[in-house]
């Protein structure tokens, strides 16, 4: 299929054309027809499918319809997670829509919110936003949602992980009960299910490259190594690479700054992304990953959603996930647009029961390098020490005060009391 087959308006046509593209990605055949029809959608789709084409197209073409007097007010919201993600959507808003008469506006919170306010009195026809600072402007009232015809709630599963499904709902409440709904998540576990079923109505289903299945062009390999050895490795393996742009894997944010502090003084150029980081920081971060004036981004989980970048050779997991789905997420940031990509895990003794959960949900093993300099030594799990509640034995007993001692404590306690209740005055 051809992407002139999908009726899709000649100017949108036009800018995908400039972009590379002649066919479309299996969700964008499948979403953008029932998109065009005015249907609810739901669709399960993880990263690199071309999930923000499939809902940016059509509703790209549905507002360029409706006649300019009609479009005073915002007609269509996308609600997403991460500032990061808000921000590449609204670029795929204005990269298909440059020949149309469709304004677009992003707008997210860790920045002042006075440009986006004076943004917001232009007008616009799409409003991309992350949910705190929606709700913050809504009570404010420099946004009225009282016309939306189209609401996107995009990476669904991530706003649960996040907590922002009370959020959510009370987005949902301000929505004019007609309306179009097109919900997408990665995953659709039993909670997001329900979400959905509380927001779609006969909702047409898309459902493609399953949570369970990995890209075939993705070479997967995993390190045995022991959590003091993590460092060394990675520099070596990086050091040993020819990929000018390397995504690397942190569970935490302080975790993702020191490993991005180790790379720095080894040589490598790199950068950390993660939610404490304020927004200006994580876009020039972005921006200098996008132009390879660094060579590696460590980032946690959430903040990677918003790096979309198609020449993606290699990801590395300096830590193993303890949720299977998110490897599969990951690992799927690489061997993008038919590309070929390369995943390299870093797997201690106590991540191997992660490694097996993930074999299970992937249907296959992931090859174990052998004969590297940092072999696994430690095979049991390190258990921290806690501290003794026990009382102390003879040899450990605490020497008891003499009664002298014991007055002059209550000499200073007194004289303490007395100095506190006079600088109280």
């Amino acid at each position: 299929m051809q992407f002139n087959e999908l009726h899709l308006h000649p100017s949108i046509l036009k800018a995908v054309e400039e972009e590379g593209y002649t066919s479309p990605t299996p969700i964008q055949q499948q979403a953008i027809p029932p998109v065009l029809n005015g249907n609810d959608v739901l669709g399960c789709a993880q990263t690199g499918t071309g999930k923000t084409a499939a809902f940016a197209m059509p509703i790209l073409h549905k507002l360029e319809q409706k006649p300019l007097a009609e479009r005073k007010k915002i007609s269509a919201l996308i609600l997403t997670p991460t500032r990061e993600l808000a921000i590449q959507i609204d670029e795929s808003f204005k990269t298909y829509g440059k020949y149309l008469n469709v304004r677009s506006l992003v707008i997210f919170g860790g920045v002042g919110q006075q440009p986006q306010v004076n943004a917001l009195k232009n007008g616009t026809d799409v409003l991309i936003a992350t949910p705190g600072r929606l709700l913050d402007l809504i009570a404010q009232g420099f946004i009225d949602l009282r016309y939306i015809s189209i609401f996107v709630l995009d990476e669904a599963d991530r706003m649960l992980d996040m907590g922002f499904i009370n959020d959510v709902r009370k987005v949902l409440r301000v929505l004019p009960e007609k309306r179009q709904n097109l919900f997408f998540s990665a995953t659709m576990a039993p909670e997001i299910l329900a979400l959905a079923g509380s927001i779609l109505f006969e909702p047409v289903k898309v459902e493609v490259t399953p949570v369970s299945s990995t890209a075939e062009l993705i070479n997967q390999s995993v390190y045995f190594v022991d959590k003091g050895n993590k460092n060394a490795l990675v520099v070596d393996i990086i050091s040993a690479l020819t990929a000018p742009s390397i995504l690397v894997f942190t569970r935490t944010k302080h975790g993702a700054d020191k490993l991005a502090r180790v790379l720095n003084k080894s040589g490598i150029k790199a950068d950390a992304i993660h939610g404490d980081k304020s927004q200006n920081n994580r876009q020039r971060a972005l921006n200098a990953f996008k132009d390879k004036s660094i060579r590696v981004m460590v980032a946690t989980d959430i903040a990677a959603r918003g790096i979309d970048i198609e020449e993606m050779e290699m990801v590395i997991n300096y830590e193993l996930p303890n949720i299977p789905e998110t490897y599969v997420h990951r690992i799927g940031r690489t061997g993008r647009a038919g590309r070929s990509g390369q995943a390299i895990s870093l797997c201690d003794y106590e991540e191997k029961a992660y490694l097996k959960d993930i074999e299970k949900i992937i249907h296959q093993s992931v090859p174990v390098i052998e004969g590297h300099a940092y072999p696994m030594q430690i095979f049991e799990v390190i258990k921290k020490e806690k501290p003794s509640n026990n009382r102390p034995g003879r040899k450990d007993a605490v020497r008891r005060p003499s009664k002298e001692e014991k007055v002059v404590a209550a000499s200073n306690k007194g004289k303490k009391a007395w100095f506190g209740k006079r600088n109280r005055y």
